[in-house]
C-alpha cells in the first residue's frame, strides 16, 4: 500500500484529539491519521446528517433570489463608482501621478468586482447542486445566466463538479485538482530529477516555484481546465483509463468527460459561451479592446482566480490524505475537506471556504444554512479528530500548499502530497554518484 508521506505531529497538550495540531514549525496538520493504528472509525454519512438541524436543508425561493439581488446592487454600486471616478482613456504619460492613479483606480475596481462577482458564482453553483431552490428547472434558469455571463459552460461544469463530490480526494477518479505522482513531475524511479517541473523546480528555486504555482493556479489555471489541459481525472465517463495526451475537456459534447445523454445540454452551455465571447467581441468592435478589458475581463480574472484559490485550499495540504481506489470511500473523501477563514470575503462568497466540509457532506444544503450546520457537524466530528479547520490565513496558506503539495507517490493506497523541495537536486545527486 502506498502511503506517502506525513508531516511530523506534535500535540498542544494533553487532550491531543481535541487540541489543535502542529509540525514543529508550527503549521496546522489534520487531526485524521489514517495510518495511525488508533484511527477512529468513520461515521456514516446518516449519523452526521442526524446531528443537524431539519431546518438546514430546507430551501426557499425567496431567500435564494435575495442575495442574486444583494449581489447584483453591490456589482451595480461598484461601476457606478468607477464609471462617475475613472476614465477608459489610457493617461498620455504613462510615467505621470495621473497613471499611477488610474492604474491604482482601475486595479481596485477589477479586485472587488471581481470579488462581488465570485458570489453570483457561488450563487450558480448553488443553482448546480439543486440548493438554490426546490426546482430544479429554476436553477438551471438562474444558474444558467449566472454562469454563462462568467464564461462558464453551466451544464458541463454541473456535471463535473458534481463528480468532484462525489469521488472527493480519489486519486484515480477525482476530478478538479487530482494530484500529479511523481513521474508526472518529472521524477525518475530513483527520484532523479529528469523532466518538466523537477527540471523547473531546480531552475529557479523554492520561492519562485511557488510564485510559478500560485500564478498558474490563480490566473490560467480555470481555462485550462475547462479545455481539459490540466487537473481533470484519470478516468473517462465510462470508467476507462484515458490514454497519455488524451484530453477530456468541457466544451465538446463528444467529450469523454461527459455521457452522451448529456450531448444537448453541453451543446447549450458551449453555445453559450460561444455568445458571451461574440458580445465580448462587438463590444470590443463598439467601444474599444481597452474599456472592455478593464470593465469585464479584469474582473473576470480576479473571479476565476477565486474559485480556484477555493477548489485548490479547501482539499490540500501536506497532512490530508488523498486515497487510491483500494483505499477511498466517499465519507474518506468528504472529510478530507478543510475548512478555512477568509475574514471579510466569507460576507461576498457567502461563506463558502468556511463552510466547505458541510458543503462536501450534504451539497444539496443552502448556504445560508451551512453555518449552523457546520456548528452541528464540528461537534459531532471535533471530539474525534475528525472536523478539518485549518485556522491559517488564507494567504499564507495558500503560500504553504503551493510550497509543499506538488505531487504523491502513486496513485494507490494512501497518499500524502509531498513537495519538489524535499527532492535532491541533480548536481547534489551526482556528488553522491
Amino acid at each position: 500500500m502506498g502511503k506517502g508521506g506525513r508531516a511530523e505531529v506534535k500535540p498542544n497538550n494533553a487532550n491531543a484529539i481535541k487540541a489543535v495540531k502542529t509540525t514543529r514549525d508550527g503549521h496546522w496538520v489534520s487531526p485524521y491519521n489514517p495510518l495511525d493504528p488508533k484511527a477512529p472509525e468513520l461515521p456514516s454519512k446518516g449519523e452526521i446528517k442526524a446531528v443537524i438541524p431539519k431546518e438546514c436543508f430546507e430551501r426557499s425561493y425567496l431567500h435564494s433570489m435575495y442575495f442574486v439581488f444583494r449581489d447584483t446592487i453591490m456589482a451595480a454600486g461598484c461601476a457606478y463608482v468607477a464609471y462617475q471616478t475613472l476614465s477608459t482613456d489610457l493617461p498620455s504619460d504613462l510615467l505621470s501621478k495621473d497613471a499611477l492613479v488610474w492604474f491604482l483606480g482601475w486595479n481596485i475596481y477589477a479586485f472587488w468586482m471581481g470579488c462581488i462577482l465570485t458570489g453570483h458564482w457561488v450563487l450558480a453553483h448553488e443553482c448546480g447542486h439543486g440548493a438554490f431552490s426546490p426546482s430544479q428547472t429554476f436553477n438551471d434558469f438562474w444558474g444558467f445566466i449566472m454562469h454563462q455571463a462568467l464564461l462558464v459552460p453551466y451544464f458541463a461544469w454541473q456535471y463535473t463538479h458534481a463528480k468532484h463530490h462525489r469521488r472527493t480526494n480519489n486519486t484515480v477518479d477525482g476530478e478538479s485538482h487530482v494530484p500529479n505522482i511523481a513521474k508526472e513531475m518529472g521524477l525518475g524511479e530513483k527520484m532523479e530529477r529528469q523532466s518538466g517541473y523537477a527540471v523547473i523546480h531546480e531552475a529557479i528555486g523554492d520561492g519562485p516555484f511557488a510564485m510559478f504555482q500560485i500564478f498558474a493556479h490563480l490566473v490560467i489555471g480555470w481555462p485550462l481546465y475547462l479545455m481539459g489541459l490540466a487537473s481533470t481525472g484519470r478516468l473517462a465517463q465510462d470508467g476507462t483509463m484515458l490514454e497519455d495526451g488524451e484530453i477530456i475537456d468541457h466544451y465538446r459534447p463528444w467529450s469523454k468527460m461527459f455521457p452522451s445523454k448529456l450531448r444537448s445540454k453541453i451543446a447549450l452551455s458551449t453555445l453559450g459561451v460561444i455568445g458571451a465571447w461574440v458580445a465580448i467581441y462587438y463590444a470590443g468592435k463598439e467601444y474599444g479592446v481597452l474599456p472592455v478589458t478593464l470593465w469585464y475581463i479584469g474582473p473576470l480574472m480576479w473571479n476565476q482566480a477565486w474559485l480556484v484559490l477555493y477548489t485548490w485550499l479547501q482539499h490540500n495540504d501536506p497532512s490530508v490524505p488523498q486515497y487510491g481506489e483500494d483505499e477511498w470511500t466517499w465519507v474518506k473523501g468528504a472529510l478530507s475537506t478543510i475548512d478555512r477563514p477568509y475574514g471579510i470575503f466569507d460576507f461576498f462568497h457567502h461563506k463558502i471556504g468556511s463552510t466547505h466540509v458541510a458543503h462536501h457532506l450534504f451539497h444539496e444544503m443552502p448556504f445560508y444554512k451551512a453555518d449552523v450546520a457546520t456548528a452541528a457537524i464540528k461537534e459531532f466530528l471535533e471530539p474525534m479528530g475528525l472536523y478539518n479547520y485549518d485556522p491559517t490565513p488564507w494567504y499564507l496558506a495558500m503560500w504553504r500548499v503551493a510550497k509543499t503539495c506538488h505531487y504523491i507517490d502513486g496513485i494507490e493506497g494512501i497518499q500524502y502530497y509531498k513537495s519538489l523541495e524535499d527532492v535532491p537536486l541533480s548536481k547534489d545527486s551526482k556528488k553522491s554518484d
